[in-house]
């Protein structure tokens, strides 16, 4: 964002960096740590909390930082933050509650785990970066009430689709436009995949194989159109969404319902277009006076106009977040709409009864989105709370889960933020 870089100088030239606290370093954290130490003046990496006390060591050293402490207190962590030591530690109640922590950024890409997390950070009135498009599809409505109620800035991050969408939109927003669809531009979409079909493309990627299939799988797909969605109000236009297969971005607007997207607006995604991998905005304009001069600019002969970007840079981007919610108090996603639309579980082969649910990108559901209302009047089984449930029948593939089939883990915090959600 311009006006971001020339803060962060400032910043930079007073000698008073941003601090961040991040929670999760696994290898976009560790990315992240590269980005903040290396390309982002006026930022600093000051503690890293993981469950894995080594990687939390490797993400500092892959940066480059030889000189850390290792603490586990309160005490420790305030000694390392007054001499201006980066700290890790296992604990990340430790950075949630750390006066010298300006931004918590968390990175686990869990659910249960990372709601403690920014529930912990809520109450000791941090302001909140996450890069996990799961925690925020499956309860990020509750949260941020939570966070609002505490008068806490929690947003998701720039670089996932979901910011770079939500950028798009707000600049069409700024031309005048109405936007009325937001949409993601996949290379590939295969329900079925697994992490044992995606093993080559893992290997290559350096990703796990799991996460390597949510994307195949289309799960992490609609966590990220669910946060588009909860963020603008703008609805899915059926179960799973349309993704209709494109040659280019200019091609989608053909594929959707025009009274649909003139009435409540839809997110959605194409398959296979050009320039991928990106994120699109349709906009819709009818006044004369605009429409000539969008055609004359090349934008068509409406009355729906294509804007798309054509990359998201992931953990390159994700500073910016950071920077604009310490500096600006400026959110780049969230879910200002409210409960919108969800992410729900569908069975990705035959399901027996007794059977323990694995997690997202695995062998057993996939997840597509579907509008709140709906989901809560069938009872269906969100997509971020199935893992670990075990069914007490048997439900056939392709056919999406309900609460009524399941019996929940015990003690689960998400399941708690989720009843108060809905």
């Amino acid at each position: 964002m311009i006006i971001v870089d020339t803060a962060l100088k400032r910043r930079e030239a007073e000698g008073n960096p941003i601090r961040v606290g991040m929670i999760g370093a696994g290898a976009m954290g560790r990315a992240i740590a590269y980005q903040i130490t290396h390309c982002t003046p006026g930022m600093t990496v000051a503690a890293i909390a993981n469950r894995s006390i080594e990687n939390a060591r490797k993400a500092l050293t892959d940066a480059g930082i030889e000189t850390f402490r290792e603490v586990d207190s309160h005490e420790g962590m305030a000694a390392a933050m007054a001499e201006g030591v980066p700290a890790i530690t296992t604990d990340p109640a430790l950075i949630c509650r750390a006066e010298g922590i300006d931004v918590v950024h968390e990175v686990t890409g869990s659910i249960d785990h990372a709601a403690r997390v920014i529930l912990d950070a809520i109450d000791h009135r941090k302001t909140i970066v996450t890069m996990n498009a799961e925690v925020q599809g499956t309860i990020g409505p509750v949260l941020k009430k939570r966070a609002d109620a505490a008068g806490v800035l929690l947003t998701d991050s720039d670089g996932d689709q979901p910011g770079v969408m939500m950028n798009l939109y707000r600049f069409v927003e700024g031309l005048g436009v109405r936007p009325v669809v937001l949409g993601n531009m996949k290379g590939l979409h295969d329900p079925y995949r697994n992490p044992t079909t995606q093993q080559d493309f893992s290997r290559r990627t350096g990703l796990t194989p799991h996460m390597a299939a949510s994307f195949a799988d289309g799960t992490k797909m609609s966590f990220e159109m669910t946060l588009v969605a909860n963020a603008t109000g703008l609805k899915a236009g059926k179960r799973g969404l349309y993704g209709p297969d494109c040659k280019h971005v200019h091609e989608a607007v053909s594929h959707y319902p025009a009274e649909q997207m003139t009435d409540t607006g839809i997110v959605d995604y194409i398959v296979g277009a050009e320039p991928a991998p990106g994120v699109f905005c349709i906009g819709h304009e009818t006044r004369e006076m605009q429409t000539h001069w969008l055609q004359l600019y090349k934008l068509g002969n409406g009355p729906f106009y294509t804007f798309y970007t054509p990359y998201h840079l992931c953990h390159l981007e994700a500073p910016t977040t950071v920077a604009r919610a310490a500096l600006f108090n400026d959110a780049t996603c969230a879910p200002d709409a409210g409960h919108v639309v969800d992410v729900i579980a569908m069975a990705k082969q035959d399901l027996s009864a007794g059977d323990t649910i694995d997690g997202i990108g695995w062998y057993m559901t996939y997840g597509v989105c579907e509008n709140a209302e709906t989901v809560k009047a069938e009872g269906l089984l969100p997509m971020g709370l199935a893992e670990g449930c075990r069914l007490k029948r048997d439900v056939p593939k392709d056919r999406p889960l309900t609460y009524d089939d399941v019996e929940l883990p015990p003690e689960r915090i998400a399941d708690q933020l989720r009843a108060e959600q809905v």
